[in-house]
């Protein structure tokens, strides 16, 4: 049990060559970082705004109209706007080049690193705390961002790594289990993504815990960079995993 739990973790982080998703299951986990990085400096520093998980935006306007201090209702709706128009930008990626997953990723990600990339020089050129000319500039940025990474994931189907939400991964562990009457948990699997979403923002808070906050947005940029270069390697790949999966 605990060797097949390790080996299914294992060939989510480095696919084998027969996989049939190919090399994409490690590069969601990458992007799966890269929120985790993304919305710990959303949150801690653009004063409880999620750019990538949108149900925390709805529950924070609710919560801002409502009464409670500390939150600003207008910057979780321009999350809201914004990360819709990142996912709209996103489907027209997928219409354009979802003939060809590895194609898809390659644009969509490198789509993503003009905007991330856009948000480490505001991120650096802006003076602490944020103001709301920068609040609003870098809500408008990531958002975008985030939302295209969601429809691009959403798109690419690959089970479990959905690189922005891990309710319904966190609730298949325990609902897909045999002792529940289901037909197995894949559990290494949905533990590599909770756990890269885990490591991001770990990695994010201490950052901007220490007066580093730019530097999570930098090291998310440096990652899309990554994922950029792995990707155009495979871009033109004939492989079986390439095409859409329905």
């Amino acid at each position: 049990m605990r060797s097949a739990l390790l080996q299914e973790a294992r060939q989510t982080i480095v696919p084998p060559k027969d996989n049939p998703h190919g090399p994409l299951p490690g590069l969601l986990v990458l992007l799966t970082i890269v929120t985790g990085l993304v919305d710990a400096f959303s949150y801690l520093v653009l004063y409880r705004v999620f750019v990538a998980n949108m149900t925390g935006n709805v529950v924070f306007l609710s919560f801002s109209l409502g009464g409670a201090a500390g939150f600003k209702w207008w910057a979780s709706l321009e999350a809201i706007f914004t990360f819709s128009g990142g996912a709209l930008l996103g489907g027209s990626v997928v219409k354009r080049y979802g003939r060809h997953r590895g194609r898809h990723l390659y644009v969509a990600a490198a789509t993503q690193l003009v905007f991330v990339t856009a948000a480490v020089v505001l991120a650096f050129i802006s003076a602490a705390p944020i103001t709301t000319g920068p609040l609003i500039a870098l809500v408008l940025v990531l958002g975008i961002a985030m939302g295209l990474q969601n429809a691009t994931a959403r798109s690419l189907s690959v089970p479990d790594l959905t690189t922005t939400v891990l309710t319904l991964t966190i609730t298949g562990i325990s609902a897909d289990s045999e002792p529940a009457g289901g037909k197995g948990s894949h559990l290494g699997r949905r533990a590599v993504s909770i756990a890269a979403m885990f490591a991001g923002g770990l990695a994010g808070a201490l950052l901007v815990v220490n007066g580093d906050g730019p530097w999570a947005l930098l090291a998310a940029a440096a990652l899309l960079g990554v994922i950029v270069l792995a990707t155009s390697r495979v871009k033109s790949s004939t492989g079986d995993w390439a095409a859409p999966k329905k």
